[in-house]
């Protein structure tokens, strides 16, 4: 496994990966496709975040894995390494798709690893239905609500070109980058 860059909209050259539509996986899940799902999880892990896409490393490939530290039966109160990696529940998708939406929304305050530092409220539908292969290539549908609609959500935005920062109005959304530009130049 390996730490791969990830893609921010400072730059101009990752800004316009990162505005890719990305592209179905074709001949189901591979090895090959395992092993840059165990790259983007350590890559999320290090950054730290709870969700990746795979084209904010630059594979236009549609594939996102997150991890919300939810695994059943671990000890939420519990702190340090030990216990995050006790609470770890890696998700993986691959050609994931939005099956249906409720009416009901649901805003958050979401921020994300390719626009550094940078958080606002997002309104999305509250619960979704979703369909996708997993990581041993089975075909996977469930409906989600909460954190893990809005993570899928933001993670499926991303497939498409979107930022989250898109759903934001003009201001806010240049606000935004300027942030990240120069939080950048003062970290060269």
């Amino acid at each position: 496994m390996a730490i791969r860059r990830i893609l921010t909209v400072d730059n101009a050259a990752d800004t316009a990966v990162l505005k890719q539509i990305s592209k179905p996986v074709e001949g189901g899940v591979t090895d090959e496709l395992r092993g840059l799902m165990d790259d983007m999880l350590e890559t999320m892990y290090a950054a730290p975040g709870i969700g990746l896409a795979a084209v904010q490393i630059g594979d236009v490939r549609r594939v996102i894995v997150m991890d919300l530290g939810d695994k059943p039966g671990a000890d939420e109160e519990a702190e340090g390494e030990e216990a995050e990696a006790a609470r770890r529940n890696p998700r993986y998708f691959v050609n994931p798709e939005i099956l249906w939406s409720s009416d009901e929304l649901f805003q958050y305050e979401e921020g994300c690893l390719s626009v550094p530092d940078v958080f606002d409220a997002v309104e999305r539908p509250a619960r979704v239905r979703i369909g996708y292969l997993n990581y041993a290539g089975e075909k996977v549908e469930e409906e989600v609500d909460g954190l893990y609609a809005v993570c899928i959500q933001h993670e499926m935005d991303h497939l498409e070109g979107v930022l989250f920062i898109d759903h934001l109005s003009r201001l806010r959304r240049d606000r935004a980058i300027a942030k990240v530009k120069k939080n950048a130049r003062l970290a060269a």
